[in-house]
């Protein structure tokens, strides 16, 4: 009949050595920690990667929604240009972002994931093949050890139980003598039995020593092959570090922007739009279409004329000549530089301005403000703490129990403006109240 055997039922661990009895599993458990931390990688990876698409995805709706504001806005000509320039690079960077995100998740997780299921090899009753491989092994190591360990604890305890008896046994005999009840032949039998104890000392002494030099005999060839064991699991970790090592290597690559080119490429494109600005470019073509250097069709003397029916009125010949280029009247020097390469034309702008206007709060087009009372299109929203129904720019999951969930198209009431993380708090027409990104929602017009 087999027994299985239990190398630590009965050994009393005294220290934390890893020659201890059962003080092995650290190392058996590390096997099962190393699948755990390959899943713990993929989970940061994947997190990293949603941060990168969730950044893309802002820095290109800003670019949508600032070029609009740009566009519509009161600035002009080469400082305009500039200021878009950082649209362009934002759209720019928000892809490599996206490259990143793929990355991550395409190389960077596959990988980890592929070696995870190629280093790790689960079994029908659970656990990993690899981890039950090394306690086996620790156990077959520790077992002829682990025996003789037992039977010297089974001897000391003998030993120190046959040495108790002997003191004891001294004892009532020391205090028998004093005692005058006592008679000769009850004195003669605690003389005997601290006899009979003296020789159970030895005996275990003897049955103690001899334990444990058989111990000591066993525990080179114990160390030798817990060495062994040890070492192979040393050898699967190390398979694991150094793996490790080179996946984030590969990261740090994917993540570090600075050495793609093309990343170069956008700020030095940014910087050249920006220092491309021409101030005196600029004022020379608002001269021309909006200022002194405009065309006009000054009053001069008419012949009466039978043909004419009727005189046009001033403002009827405004009417007729918009648009047409007067004969007869000498342009400036400001006028003829309109036709020069690189300036900007009166036709690239569809928003006229008016030809007067100050800082002060009434007509600062930057102000809440305008003199019509309509809103600042620079402005998000001004009325901070109304329910405004806004409408789903794209599909949106909630991450979190407190954050709601939409498809693109559909409409609900935003309660609370968006706050410093960009997170705003809407109601859905279903009633649910939670947190949305505010850059996945656009305002009904």
């Amino acid at each position: 009949m087999s027994v299985t055997y239990d190398d630590t039922v009965g050994v009393e661990v005294s220290s934390d050595s890893f020659w201890e009895v059962g003080n092995y599993k650290r190392t058996v458990k590390r096997i099962d920690d190393g699948h755990r931390l390959c899943s713990d990688l993929m989970n940061c990876l994947h997190e990293r990667a949603r941060i990168e698409k969730a950044y893309a995805q802002q820095l290109t709706e800003w670019a949508r929604r600032w070029r609009q504001l740009v566009d519509k806005g009161p600035q002009y000509g080469t400082v305009e240009k500039a200021w878009l320039a950082f649209m362009s690079e934002a759209e720019q960077v928000s892809e490599l972002h996206l490259e990143v995100k793929a990355s991550l998740m395409n190389e960077d997780f596959e990988k980890i994931k592929n070696w995870q299921k190629e280093a790790f090899h689960k079994q029908m009753m659970g656990g990993f093949k690899e981890t039950k491989e090394a306690e086996d092994g620790f156990r077959k190591a520790q077992k002829p050890w682990a025996k003789k360990l037992k039977e010297v604890e089974a001897a000391k305890k003998a030993h120190h139980t046959a040495c108790k008896e002997e003191k004891s046994a001294i004892s009532r005999e020391a205090s028998s003598k004093a005692d005058p009840s006592l008679n000769p032949e009850q004195l003669k039998k605690l003389q005997d039995k601290i006899e009979k104890c003296k020789q159970d000392v030895l005996k275990t002494k003897e049955k103690y020593e001899k334990a444990l030099k058989e111990l000591d005999q066993t525990t080179p060839q114990y160390m030798e092959n817990m060495e062994q064991v040890f070492e192979q699991c040393q050898q699967f970790e190390e398979k694991r570090l150094r793996f490790f090592r080179e996946v984030l290597l590969e990261v740090q690559k994917h993540l570090d922007l600075s050495n793609v080119a093309g990343y170069k490429t956008i700020y030095r494109d940014l910087e050249q739009s920006i220092k491309a600005a021409d101030t005196v470019e600029d004022l020379r073509w608002f001269r021309a279409n909006h200022g002194p250097g405009m065309a006009m069709n000054w009053p001069q003397f008419e012949e009466w004329s039978a043909d004419l029916n009727r005189t046009l009125s001033r403002r009827e010949k405004k009417k007729t000549t918009d648009g047409v280029t007067l004969t007869g009247i000498n342009q400036t020097g400001d006028q003829s530089a309109q036709n020069k390469p690189g300036s900007v034309s009166s036709s690239e702008k569809n928003q006229s301005y008016p030809t007067e206007w100050s800082d002060d709060e009434s007509n600062n087009p930057f102000s809440s403000t305008d003199a019509n009372g309509d809103s600042n299109p620079f402005d998000e929203d001004t009325t901070s703490g109304t329910e405004v129904r806004v409408r789903a720019l794209y599909d949106y999951e909630g991450q979190e129990h407190d954050e709601l969930s939409f498809k693109a198209g559909d409409e609900l009431t935003k309660i609370e403006d968006e706050d410093e993380q960009g997170w705003c708090k809407g109601r859905l027409d279903s009633g649910q109240v939670g947190l949305y990104p505010a850059n996945y929602v656009e305002a009904i017009q």
